[in-house]
């Protein structure tokens, strides 16, 4: 079982598509998904090469674990250099796309050159064809998924698709599959834009052997049996966690300039189930995807009579609603209390292909910049861009998704937005990506987690939450940040998702599934190995592309001006002190690079 033993090769700028044998070395090494992606494209790329060019490559990886019973098992990454942060990029996704990708055969997809004339991908087991797709460029991820549906009349056909975002290279478009799941950060879209593909539309029927399938199937068994505590995350996904942050102060609000919001009542998970005054309850259902035993995901409606749809009733359907990164960025981070003005700006996210966090904080910056002065209604084609307008929140986001008026500016990314407007200490972002929902001044391992990020600001490559929510010293905070920081880059090659984690699972319940799927003996000492290899790969990337130290940081703000409230208050992120000491215990030296005999150690 596990690895299929081959890679799907797809050059777009010669049109040939070919079968290679998977590399068993690597993945013994690197284990798949992310870890195995990233070893691919570093050996294959020059990191230094630009994000957008012919030269970038994008890798569609799955994990061993993927498209198996193993629960969650529905797990695949975008690997690239991304063209938000010019760092590599590893953009995991959820859904049913992975399992189809690895049901037809394949471990990973690796895409490059670039295509002269739009084209799709179109995917049958070992049937594979390059497809002109003038018919659907031009198109919604939405509309593209309907149109090849009926063309290919085949309803098990899945989709990893962008919309007008990425064709058009907003910094932060994304890969959409299943119409709402996304490869959402780092503007993985935009390297798939360049490339002018559109779509990859796979149908698998080969399946994922198992040696001895009775075995596997009692091991999952035993495994599921330990997720002991996720109806909570059924009944209200992550977005609980707005009532959480904000009682803590560590809910980002006004881009940052505060950190608990007065409205978070408005949209929290509460909200989402409480019919309003018209009646409407935005929440309809819950939503898993591929092997998935917790089903964390949204099902939403917005009510028909709100500003935003009522002369629009396309979207007065069901689709994917708001979870908690999405409720803060098209929320909170924008002062936005109007529960179905942000279900709305996220719909529109799915539908053109944009990450909400990106798209959220670019807005926010561009608020506190309309806020200051620094931009006018002149500069914003006459939208009044100010923080708490929920009519300023839907205007901005259709003009981002469409590529028009000062849409093209907030499309930039906050980084390159402030910088064009002078301010660039208003950018809440690390290495060009905008923070998720944690400030890290009341939560300094966050923020520590958030500077030390090889993708940029991230709320899913360290766990730092326990330690955070005990305490606000910084004692111990460099070592959860990182020893999770390589749990979790095991976890995310593995196949499998984070959060069976948060409903009773341990790490070694990842360990014994992967030891399960693959050969060898996977220990708990070589599964920490792997993590730590993957990380310093990782670290080589970005080393190689220009960054360093320097990019290790976070913004004035977050350093210099202490949290106005909440268990922080009067605190700014100590992270001049915690990033030696991450560094020592990396085995890297005072610039961030890691040692000789680190490398020596990992392998690398």
């Amino acid at each position: 079982m596990s690895w299929q033993r081959q890679i799907l090769r797809v050059n777009l700028s010669t049109g040939e598509c070919k079968v290679e044998p998977l590399n068993m070395e690597w993945a013994e090494d690197y284990l798949g998904q992310r870890g195995l992606g990233s070893k691919y494209l570093i050996e294959e790329m020059d990191p230094a090469a630009d994000a957008l060019s012919a030269e970038n490559k994008l890798i569609f990886a799955t994990g061993p674990l993927t498209g198996t019973m193993a629960s969650t098992g529905g797990r695949y990454s975008v690997i690239t250099k991304g063209a938000l942060t010019n760092a590599i990029a590893c953009s995991n996704s959820g859904g049913k796309f992975g399992a189809e990708l690895k049901h037809a055969g394949y471990d990973l997809l690796i895409i490059e050159g670039a295509s002269e004339k739009p084209v799709y991908l179109h995917i049958e087991d070992d049937q594979v064809e390059l497809c002109d797709a003038s018919e659907v460029w031009g198109k919604t991820v939405w509309q593209t998924e309907a149109l090849l549906h009926a063309k290919y009349a085949d309803p098990l056909m899945r989709f990893a698709s962008i919309g007008q975002a990425g064709e058009n290279l907003c910094r932060y478009a994304c890969v959409v599959n299943d119409l709402h799941r996304a490869a959402g950060r780092s503007g993985v879209g935009a390297v798939m834009g360049a490339k002018k593909i559109k779509t990859i539309a796979i149908r698998g029927t080969v399946g994922v052997k198992s040696t001895d399938p009775a075995a596997f199937f009692k091991i999952v068994n035993e495994v599921n049996a330990r997720m002991t505590d996720r109806d909570g995350m059924s009944r209200d996904g992550t977005i609980d966690m707005i009532d959480v942050t904000n009682r803590f102060g560590s809910l980002p609000t006004r881009n940052n300039r505060d950190v608990q919001f007065e409205g978070a009542e408005k949209i929290n998970a509460e909200a989402m189930h409480t019919p309003n005054a018209n009646g409407h309850t935005n929440l309809v259902t819950n939503g898993a995807c591929f092997a998935c035993t917790i089903g964390c995901g949204r099902i939403s409606k917005i009510d028909p009579s709100h500003f935003s749809v009522k002369d629009k009733p396309e979207y007065h359907g069901a689709s994917g609603g708001l979870e908690y990164e999405t409720a803060y960025a098209l929320g909170s981070a924008c002062g936005v209390d109007d529960i179905d003005a942000a279900t709305y700006a996220g719909f529109l996210c799915n539908e053109y292909g944009m990450d909400p966090i990106s798209l959220g904080g670019s807005i926010a910056a561009a608020m506190e910049l309309f806020d200051i002065g620094a931009i006018s209604e002149e500069t914003t084609g006459g939208i009044k861009l100010e923080f708490g307008s929920a009519e300023a929140l839907c205007a901005i986001t259709e003009l981002t998704a469409r590529g028009e008026g000062f849409g093209q500016d907030v499309a930039l990314g906050s980084k390159l937005l402030t910088e064009k407007y002078g301010h660039p200490d208003l950018s809440m972002s690390v290495k060009g990506q905008e923070f998720a929902a944690y400030d890290g001044r009341s939560m300094q391992g966050m923020g520590l987690a958030y500077a030390t990020s090889n993708r940029g600001a991230c709320h899913l490559r360290a766990d730092p939450y326990g330690h955070d929510f005990d305490t606000t010293e910084i004692e111990g905070k460099a070592a959860v940040v990182k020893d999770s920081q390589d749990e979790v880059s095991f976890i995310d090659s593995s196949g499998l998702c984070l959060f069976p984690g948060g409903c009773g699972w341990t790490m070694d319940d990842y360990r014994t599934l992967v030891a399960a799927a693959c050969d060898g003996d996977w220990s708990e000492q070589r599964m920490h190995l792997t993590g730590e290899r993957i990380w310093n790969l990782e670290r080589q990337f970005n080393l190689r592309a220009g960054l360093g130290k320097k990019d290790d940081t976070l913004p004035r703000r977050i350093l210099e001006e202490p949290a106005p409230s909440g268990t922080g208050k009067g605190l700014v992120c100590r992270l001049d002190e915690m990033l030696p000491e991450y560094y020592a215990l990396r085995g890297w030296d005072t610039e961030g690079v890691p040692k000789p005999e680190t490398l020596q150690r990992l392998g690398l």
